[in-house]
């Protein structure tokens, strides 16, 4: 197989997995009660981006755009496709043939960097939620949530490794 293609492949079945474990915890806590993001507000942020507005006072006010939760669901697992790529390229391929716990994880946790410094503000909820009534609840879960990302890039990895020799 094409090298290149390999490598992509190998990134999108990455990214894609460690998106699916993330979605299972959000899940996992939505039917316990804990209340989760919506998709479709993040593709309503990203279909006003792509009109241009990058900001906005609060994103639930905003008015909807056509397919915001198809949007949603397509930017969340495209971004998390983007970081497989980024840990692919700072930990290098071998990495992918033997994956371990600690650079998956590492960048799991610092991937949180994007919802709490850009997305939240970008949305109306503040430098690390700062405008919402649980700032350091709800940066405490992102930290959750990213962490089981980076879980999910070392499982997704764990799992594809035999395949791609």
């Amino acid at each position: 197989m094409n090298p290149l293609l390999h490598n992509l492949l190998l990134t999108v079945a990455i990214g894609a997995g460690a998106t699916l474990v993330m979605d299972a915890w959000l899940l996992l806590l939505q039917r316990l009660g804990v209340p989760t993001l919506s998709f479709a507000f993040i593709g309503r942020w990203v279909g006003h981006l792509l009109r241009g507005r990058v900001r906005h006072a609060a994103i639930a006010k905003a008015a909807p755009v056509r397919g915001e939760l198809a949007l949603g669901w397509v930017t969340h697992y495209l971004t998390g496709m983007v970081f497989a790529a980024l840990l692919l390229a700072l930990a290098g391929l071998p990495w992918a043939r033997q994956p371990t716990l600690l650079p998956a994880l590492a960048l799991g946790l610092a991937t949180v960097a994007v919802p709490l410094l850009l997305i939240q503000p970008a949305m109306g909820a503040g430098l690390a939620s700062r405008n919402t009534p649980t700032p350091l609840r709800n940066c405490l879960r992102s930290l959750a949530n990213h962490g089981v990302f980076g879980l999910g890039l070392y499982l997704a990895a764990s799992l594809i490794a035999p395949l791609s020799v």
